[in-house]
């Protein structure tokens, strides 16, 4: 597929591009070669992927949930057919280590079957309308039903799994999705379009446009679009809010992870977990560590275990099996962290771990400062650069946490089960870990923000609890009166 422009993917098959549209060239971050070309869908492209998406919906809303189940289970099943494609697509468009491509090509096929899973306990609920003198010998029951046709756009960094993160949950329950993937994530989107195709799923009901931010807020605009979702940064996504206007809206965000060690904790442990959060994916994870705070009483030790951790790390071909540390998305991407790093260094932060730029490859990069108001501190980076803050005891150490914008999810590892659940309540993130890196997430339990990392949740019965809406329906039985 790397040779073709891709373009709309609707009614079941791809739609050739206009010759009049003009090409997104994509360059592999590690070789720098051509790595494929989309067409952008435009206006016309998205209202053809959308009425697609619209009449396929009012075909199939009334399909039983086992059949639902069956399509869910029979696309996972052409997911792992087609992983070797999803993850040469990864490693060459994207620059990501096979190891981890082939880790979320697996991911990906496990959540459409948990999702499948699921359905088989997603119900509703009776109603106790006797609770009034009103309600006697009335009955009443409450259904979850879809929307109708979702938007959904997907960032470039887990092509495959944030993308079927939205469309399996709101297949599973019954709406239609259009799709404006990342320019970077097209091709599988595509591919994964396909699978769902093979499996037997109606045409219609996943559907996908190429292009970038103009395709996105078209998509997000158009009026039969009943619902929108989005992950990606926070001034995408709040541009993407503006446009969908009065719509219910999904926003998995930008975050700037806080991960917290205090001197009773195993540092050797939190050393290694946190350079593997921090550095694997190219730091290229909303919940990549970033903030590194440590007890002062503890930071040396720390930092020589974290400098030697974060040295084990294998740098560079993404093609290889044993790279941890692939290249940064593109040359702008690289660039933008370099120029963040030296900002913060020519303010006088310390590089503990200076940063070395072969390309688009950034070695692992450790700093350290207390300025709150450098972009290194404050910001989303999204590259492999952390920046490890002094605190004075754990009071600081959440002070400091909680001073950032963003609220994604969070880390704190420690020997105490006290400061474990004084981080659950004080932390102002919408997910915490205690002794486990920022970057670790599992697919069952709510994920999503607080503040800037934006509002809702994901994850199997979260995302299909959020792609339906409640319907009540009361019943009176007609008695002598």
């Amino acid at each position: 597929m790397a040779d073709q422009r891709l373009h709309v993917y609707a009614d079941g098959g791809p739609i050739e591009s206009a010759p009049r549209a003009p090409a997104i060239q994509l360059a592999s971050p590690w070789s720098g070669q051509p790595a494929g070309s989309l067409s952008p869908a435009g206006n016309e492209g998205v209202g053809t992927a959308v009425l697609s998406a619209r009449r396929a919906y009012l075909a199939h809303r009334a399909s039983p949930a086992a059949e639902r189940i069956a399509w869910l289970q029979a696309a996972a099943a052409e997911i792992e057919r087609a992983a070797e494609r999803i993850i040469e697509s990864a490693v060459r468009v994207i620059g990501k280590p096979r190891r981890a491509a082939r880790f979320e090509a697996q991911r990906s096929a496990q959540f459409v079957r948990a999702c499948a899973a699921h359905l088989t306990s997603f119900g509703g609920e009776t109603i106790p309308l006797d609770v009034s003198k009103a309600g006697a010998n009335l009955f009443g029951f409450a259904q979850r039903v879809p929307y109708g046709v979702i938007g959904a756009v997907t960032p470039f960094n887990a092509p495959s799994n944030l993308l079927l993160q939205k469309v399996a949950p709101a297949l599973a329950t019954g709406n239609a999705v259009v799709v404006k993937p990342a320019p970077e994530g097209t091709e599988i989107a595509f591919v994964l379009a396909e699978c769902f195709s093979r499996a037997g799923l109606p045409p219609g009901l996943f559907n996908v446009v190429a292009g970038g931010a103009e395709e996105a807020q078209a998509l997000a605009a158009h009026p039969e679009v009943a619902y929108v979702t989005i992950t990606g940064g926070t001034a995408a996504g709040r541009a993407l809010a503006a446009a969908a206007g009065a719509k219910p809206f999904v926003a998995e965000l930008g975050g700037n992870a806080a991960n917290i060690v205090c001197a009773d904790a195993n540092l050797a442990d939190a050393a290694k977990r946190i350079a593997i959060s921090a550095f694997e994916a190219s730091g290229q994870q909303c919940i990549s560590a970033q903030r590194v705070v440590v007890e002062e009483r503890v930071l040396d030790r720390f930092l020589a275990l974290f400098v030697e951790c974060t040295g084990n790390l294998s740098v560079g071909d993404p093609s290889l099996e044993a790279t941890d540390v692939g290249p940064v998305v593109n040359v702008r991407a690289a660039q933008r962290i370099m120029d963040v790093v030296d900002e913060a260094t020519r303010a006088g932060a310390k590089a503990i771990l200076a940063p070395q730029r072969e390309g688009c490859v950034i070695r692992p990069t450790i700093i350290q400062s207390s300025d709150a108001n450098l972009r290194l501190v404050k910001d989303e980076i999204f590259g492999p650069v952390v920046v490890v803050i002094p605190a004075k005891d754990v009071t600081d150490a959440i002070r400091i946490a909680n001073s950032s914008a963003y609220g994604l999810q969070a880390s704190c590892f420690t020997g105490s089960l006290e400061t474990a659940f004084r981080m659950s309540r004080e932390l102002e993130v919408g997910s915490v870990w205690v002794n486990e890196g920022s970057r670790f997430r599992l697919d069952n339990y709510p994920f999503g923000g607080m503040g800037a990392s934006g509002y809702g949740r994901e994850g199997v019965r979260f995302a299909m609890e959020a792609f339906t809406q409640w319907k009540f329906t009361g019943l009176r039985f007609p008695g002598p009166e």
